[in-house]
């Protein structure tokens, strides 16, 4: 299985969950998983507030969903995890 088919496979798996990935740059990203196909993972952005996650617009994007290429992803991992 090549590292975008993995990616592909989870970031599907996790499709309307919160989740942290970390591009393959160091940067990180944290939003809820709002679409996927074969190259990229659409993030809707979240920011964590003292209540859970809140829907926050804090990343300066209006709301917009953020794409990321699957083969930049070089760490996954489920953001409640770090936040609750």
């Amino acid at each position: 299985m090549s590292h975008q088919s993995h990616y592909y496979d989870l970031c599907c798996k996790h499709r309307g969950k919160v989740v942290r990935i970390k591009d393959c740059s160091g940067k990180e990203y944290v939003g809820k998983i709002a679409h996927v196909d074969r190259t990229h993972v659409w993030l809707e952005p979240v920011h964590p507030t003292t209540h859970g996650f809140g829907y926050g617009w804090g990343w300066g994007w209006g709301g917009a969903w953020v794409p990321i290429a699957l083969a930049g992803i070089g760490g996954f991992a489920l953001a409640a995890a770090f936040f609750w």
